[in-house]
């Protein structure tokens, strides 16, 4: 399995990965109705998407396989942790890995680290996370691909960071180094009660595009060089659970918080589903 692992990861340098991803870009946009139906016919069908929790379950409905993609999902089918003082996920998807930043250390895989600073492109806050808690999610297609608060905020930085797009499937975190601070990302910093918290969303092989509800599409286009936006002034208030952006496709959401934030965490091995609104950990 472990060659394997290293020839498919080996095979994705040669790869051209924005080229790929806008490929797939446009092809997600096909609004013939033939064509996109049978699109959202066979890959829902395919990645076995639950099809009863979406709001609009007729795929005649959907514009473009995008927006099916993209999808709203029925009111109360994800309930928020009632407890005020909780963390809870971002999205649905699989915990890739959680637990405490070992000073500038998160951990990717067994074996493999990288560090705050590369996954935030130097941002001022860096520090505040040192020995703080993480927990990366990752997002397979079948899953709800919307982005939710964690915790209550308020916006104070968006960054867009350029790069590339390894796919972040398992077997490519086990084996390709430092690949979240090396893909293309929308890292999120936020105001909260607990000191800061990140939010980045982490692209990937043809995920052709992330979105924010306040900044709209952030990319594409693929820009080269990284783009800070400060959003203080402009009061951006999102509560626990609200909709902060999407995927375009599947990936991978990491969440940092500062360490005098987290009183406790909920124990969780690589690979252990969540859903949008699950415990995470608790808060001081």
């Amino acid at each position: 399995m472990g060659v394997i692992e290293k020839l498919l990861s080996g095979i994705q340098y040669l790869l051209p990965h924005h080229l790929l991803s806008r490929l797939v870009h446009a092809l997600m946009r096909i609004r013939l109705a033939p064509v996109k139906n049978a699109q959202i016919a066979v890959l829902g069908s395919i990645f076995r998407v639950a099809w009863d929790e979406a709001k609009i379950e007729n795929i005649s409905e959907f514009e473009t396989f995008n927006a099916f993609f993209t999808r709203e999902l029925k009111p109360g089918t994800r309930e928020i942790d009632p407890d005020p003082r909780v963390l809870v996920s971002p999205s649905d998807g699989k915990i890739s890995q959680s637990g405490r930043i070992t000073n500038d250390r998160i951990l990717q895989a067994k074996g493999r680290h990288y560090s705050v600073r590369s996954l935030l492109a130097n941002d001022p806050d860096c520090a505040e996370f040192i020995n703080g808690f993480f927990a990366t999610v990752y997002l397979s297609p079948r899953d709800y691909h919307r982005v939710h608060m964690p915790f209550d905020g308020k916006l104070l930085r968006m960054i867009h960071v350029p790069g590339r797009l390894f796919s972040v499937a398992p077997y490519n975190v086990r084996q390709l180094p430092n690949l979240f601070a090396r893909n293309e990302r929308v890292v999120n910093l936020f105001e909260t009660s607990h000191g800061t918290m990140a939010v980045v969303m982490v692209g990937a092989m043809l995920v052709s595009s992330m979105e924010t509800v306040w900044s709209g599409v952030v990319t594409p286009p693929r820009g080269k060089k990284i783009t800070r936006g400060d959003w203080s002034r402009r009061n951006i208030q999102l509560a626990r659970g609200e909709e902060m952006g999407r995927f375009n496709m599947g990936s991978t959401v990491i969440l940092l918080m500062p360490p005098g934030a987290i009183s406790s965490m909920e124990h969780y091995e690589p690979g252990d589903d969540v859903v949008m609104g699950q415990n995470l950990a608790r808060l001081r």
